[in-house]
């Protein structure tokens, strides 16, 4: 078995916003082979539908429908103002819906023909009151509709949540009390990030370690100024985490290639120097080019880690998906105790309740019975800084939508939001373990009512609602119990062949780790954790397939 393998990544051309077609492998990015590494594109999440206002259903005495972002954001902001579409249930008509609406303050109202429902502007507060009148069915945004493409280039932001917390905000008033807490430092793991003024002076640190490279760019390729930019750019498109410093680990040569052993040194560097520059957030929007099992591969350990010295790992699900579940045994995101990511597409809209996973974003289990991804983000058409010649730049020049900014698609690009969401989080918990984290993502993840197969892992995050969560459950606390302090080092480590073994003696997964995690008593609404990944994994019959894979394997 060759202990140092290529990682590659694949940028996802997509038909919707480009003329190259959708397949997955694609004439710029690769030959479409198993061993082409994706690295962008981020699957959609699963979560519990969550939207009422009481989580009732939609015309019943328990309250009206209204999309958890809207309905978080309405409790955030009571005195802020919300342009909304108000309908009636069965029976009523737009001048009864008219009524209710009046009767808790709405404003500037119109009427409408094709449907019992009004227009109407209302304040956070009284719109709460409304979702609870029996009458009224529904409540949701008046968003934009565009008929070509995104006109809004930063609506992931919305859809995610993120919007929310780019600035601090009175819990009472709803008012703007000053900007956003100091984020720690992202890691960004990747292509370089370029020095330009969408990061200025918190571009603090910049490595290189690349034993592919050629050449002394900042980015060769572009791909990690793009993650970087999603993550926390301050530019013409602004990511979500805007004053967090980031760390730039370069990897990758200008096409895309790491090999994993400087992969490995890059999580070893920033074990190194996380004191230094307070780095609480790793991102690689890369994967292994072979599958894998955490039991052996170095990459996974090297992640795992990162994570038990308390810094959160966001990994990509990878491109390869067909629109069924495929093989996730790819290290990193093949890691159970990572946050790894899948990709949405908004279909034009900051809605998330009607958010699809994108055909190529990978999901389904590891060779090791681990369901991915975890969570999922938007992952079309994201627009973000690029050096002007790079790699992408050059060889896509049609996606170029203003002097150094493009755009691009994938799972790599989903991550970096995740990665923003996670140093928001923190910034507001600085004490918080990684674990804790994922669990306030996952909790509080919207559903994704048209998404089946765990497809976008729990849902899509909404990273508000995440950083309000109170005391949030460890989604990983059935693997600690095979971690313990490396004799040598005293370092925590995860021994992987004592879980292994655990398996093998034909214990229940399922009951021996996540009926502890009590993920009922935190309040999933409808969803099932148990039911949503780890008892539909056979983890006696997983071990013996994973040891065939094993002696399969040619790498």
């Amino acid at each position: 078995m060759r202990q140092d393998r290529t990682i590659r990544r694949g940028i996802r051309a997509n038909a919707l916003w480009g003329r190259r077609g959708e397949s997955r492998s694609n004439a710029l990015w690769g030959s479409g082979k198993r061993g082409w590494v994706t690295l962008a594109l981020a699957a959609m999440l699963v979560v519990p539908v969550a939207g009422s206002a009481s989580s009732g259903n939609p015309g019943k005495d328990k309250g009206a429908f209204v999309p958890p972002s809207l309905l978080a954001k309405a409790a955030a902001n009571p005195l802020q103002t919300f342009d909304v579409i108000v309908q009636g249930d069965k029976g009523s008509s737009s001048s009864d819906v008219g009524t209710e609406v009046s009767k808790e303050n709405g404003k500037g109202m119109k009427g409408f023909k094709s449907i019992a429902g009004v227009q109407a502007s209302i304040s956070g507060k009284d719109l709460l009151k409304l979702a609870r009148h029996p009458h009224i069915l529904a409540i949701t945004r008046n968003t934009s509709v565009s008929t070509a493409a995104y006109q809004d280039a930063t609506m992931w932001m919305d859809s995610t949540d993120l919007s929310s917390l780019q600035n601090t905000v009175d819990p009472v008033t709803g008012e703007i009390t000053g900007p956003a807490p100091q984020a720690p430092a992202i890691a960004i793991v990747d292509s370089g990030v370029e020095r330009r003024s969408d990061f200025g002076s918190r571009l603090v640190a910049s490595v290189t370690i690349c034993s592919l490279c050629t050449d002394t760019a900042d980015d060769a390729e572009g791909h990690g100024t793009m993650v970087a930019g999603v993550a926390a750019g301050a530019g013409l498109y602004p990511g979500g985490a805007q004053n967090a410093p980031i760390v730039s680990i370069r990897t990758a040569n200008a096409n895309g290639e790491s090999r994993t052993s400087d992969v490995v040194a890059a999580a070893d560097w920033i074990l190194a120097h996380a004191q230094q520059y307070n780095i609480r957030v790793a991102n690689f929007s890369l994967a292994g080019a072979s599958d894998t099992t955490i039991r052996v591969d170095p990459l996974d350990k090297a992640v795992e880690a990162l994570w038990l010295h308390g810094i959160v790992v966001v990994a990509a699900a990878g491109n390869h998906g067909n629109g069924a579940p495929v093989n996730m045994s790819y290290a990193p995101g093949n890691d159970p105790f990572v946050i790894t990511v899948g990709a949405l597409d908004q279909h034009q809209s900051s809605d998330p309740s009607d958010d699809t996973v994108a055909p190529w974003s990978a999901y389904g289990k590891t060779m090791d019975g681990f369901a991915k991804p975890d969570v999922s983000a938007p992952g079309r058409y994201m627009i973000a800084p690029v050096p002007t010649g790079s790699t992408l730049a050059k060889t896509a020049p049609d996606r170029v939508v203003a002097p150094g900014y493009m755009w691009m698609s994938g799972t790599s690009f989903s991550t970096p939001i995740v990665s923003a969401a996670a140093a928001q989080i923190l910034a507001r918990h600085p004490g918080w373990t990684p674990d804790q984290v994922k669990g306030a993502l996952m909790l509080s993840a919207n559903y994704l009512p048209t998404v089946a197969d765990n497809a976008g892992g729990v849902g899509e995050i909404a990273a508000g609602a995440a950083s309000a969560t109170d005391n949030p459950p460890n989604p990983n606390i059935g693997l600690y119990q095979f971690v313990s302090n490396d004799p040598a080092t005293g370092a925590p480590t995860f021994n992987a062949a004592s879980w292994a073994a655990y398996l093998q003696s034909g214990a229940s997964w399922s009951q021996a780790s996540w009926a502890e995690a009590s993920w009922a008593a935190a309040s999933w609404n409808s969803a099932s954790w148990a039911a949503a990944s780890w008892s539909e994994a056979s983890w006696s019959s997983s071990i013996d397939s994973m040891m065939a894979s094993m002696a399969s394997m040619s790498e």
